[in-house]
């Protein structure tokens, strides 16, 4: 089954402060009128003494870019100026690919450690295993580099060979292993069978390959569990920065028949669009739990709000991030693009996300544990300097905590879910009756 979202592909979201964009090739606008263009020219002359008489040679373009973010990250904390090179990073990790080896890493020691090599990836033909260190990247030390700058010099241009030299438990002397770069797909979803009889769906990214990874999902759980016992469905969004509109618009859709599944609501009433779902649930109806947490922002929220609002899934959890702006990327030629916030998002009930978030209908907190605890704080939208003020925002804020143990026996969030799917718990708000959506969904 194909689906499209009844809008132009939008683009992506960077960690929990992460935003929904729309591409546009620009807007009209009134023209500015003659006081504002004095200022301008006041810049000018202000732009031209530091270039001329600042005590050190400046940077030109950085002083106009950083005057131009100025400018944006004045208006709210999501709308900002990017220079070629992040727009074309941002638009890699849209499209939810790229050219590298195909490992997941982090640092330790100072080195890049190998969590695990990405199966049928240019890494694990080439040999690297999981532990390994990576020491060197084409011969040139690893330390003092950041793992962001580590990954940038493993990235590259398709069929390039890069060199690593690996420190590896048991061997004797370094290794050097050389890898030739491919397309790697970075999956947006991860999938598996808990306890014999419940689909577990994480959604790690809103990219583009994010409804189809989810199709895929779910058509192998069904292929795994005979539908007389499968008992449900755990939807994980915790942790989600949240990405495209587009995909979160196709993954509500994925669990829904009918419904409104958001609106956007711009400066002008004639700018408001809504998303509606078509027929055709990939899920057969079965229970769905939604699973969010302070991490939870945006694109995920979009669909968290759908969910409940139409009372298809119960959510559980704690209050999610309250990301619900909405951000036009317009594109700047050579000189890179614009990111706008032109709009906010609205559950179908016409609940503004912005600064409030999701409120579960079951709380389930998720402890700290004790390395942890007094270094992790929660973090929302309404803590942001500077974020536009929700029509519904109340002193409570929004966000929570973000935190999910790295194994499902210490997740009290997930075997809470779980529990309720088999039964073994009860709890009011579920399952949800969809009949009480009518009375919800006032316009």
């Amino acid at each position: 089954m194909i689906r499209r979202a009844s809008l132009v592909i939008v683009g992506a979201l960077m960690g929990a402060t992460a935003m929904s964009v729309i591409y546009s090739a620009g807007m009209p606008a009134q023209a500015a009128g003659p006081s504002t263009y004095k200022e301008l020219s006041i810049f000018g002359d202000v732009f031209e003494r530091v270039r001329a008489q600042y005590v050190t040679p400046p940077d030109e373009q950085k002083l106009v870019e950083n005057a131009i973010n100025g400018m944006l990250t004045s208006l709210d904390p999501h709308s900002s100026y990017m220079n070629a090179k992040d727009a074309e990073d941002m638009r890699t990790q849209t499209r939810g690919e790229f050219g590298g080896l195909g490992i997941e890493v982090t640092m330790e020691n100072e080195l890049v450690k190998v969590i695990t090599p990405i199966d049928d990836t240019p890494a694990s033909k080439a040999g690297i295993l999981a532990g390994d260190f990576i020491s060197e990247i084409d011969g040139k030390p690893v330390r003092g580099l950041k793992l962001e700058e580590a990954v940038e010099k493993m990235r590259g241009a398709v069929n390039t060979p890069i060199k690593l030299t690996v420190i590896r438990q048991g061997a004797d002397k370094p290794l050097d292993i050389t890898v030739v770069r491919d397309i790697i797909a970075v999956r947006a979803v991860k999938s598996r069978v808990e306890g014999g009889n419940i689909g577990y769906l994480r959604v790690i990214s809103f990219s583009e390959k994010t409804y189809d990874d989810l199709e895929k999902a779910i058509k192998k759980i069904k292929a795994e569990v005979p539908a007389d016992q499968l008992k449900g469905y755990v939807l994980d969004l915790r942790l989600n920065p949240g990405g495209l509109l587009d995909q979160a618009i196709n993954v509500s859709d994925a669990f829904l028949e009918r419904g409104e599944v958001v609106s956007t609501r711009g400066r002008n009433a004639e700018e408001t669009r809504r998303f509606n779902a078509g027929p055709g649930d990939l899920t057969d109806g079965k229970p769905v739990i939604v699973l969010v947490n302070g991490g939870s922002a945006s694109a995920s929220e979009i669909v968290a709000g759908a969910l409940q609002d139409l009372r298809r899934a119960t959510v559980l959890g704690t209050r999610s991030f309250g990301k619900g702006s909405v951000q036009t990327i317009i594109p700047l030629g050579d000189a890179g693009a614009l990111r706008l916030t032109t709009a906010l998002y609205y559950t179908p009930s016409g609940k503004s996300i912005q600064g409030t978030g999701i409120n579960p209908d079951i709380k389930v907190e998720q402890p700290l544990p004790p390395e942890l605890q007094g270094r992790v704080r929660a973090e929302g939208e309404s803590s942001l300097r500077g974020h536009i003020q929700g029509a519904a925002e109340t002193e409570e804020g929004s966000g929570s905590v973000a935190y999910v143990p790295p194994e499902t026996k210490d997740d009290i969030q997930l075997n809470y879910a779980m529990d309720l799917l088999r039964g073994d718990k009860t709890d009011p708000a579920f399952p949800p009756n969809p009949e009480k959506a009518a009375a919800n969904i006032k316009k």
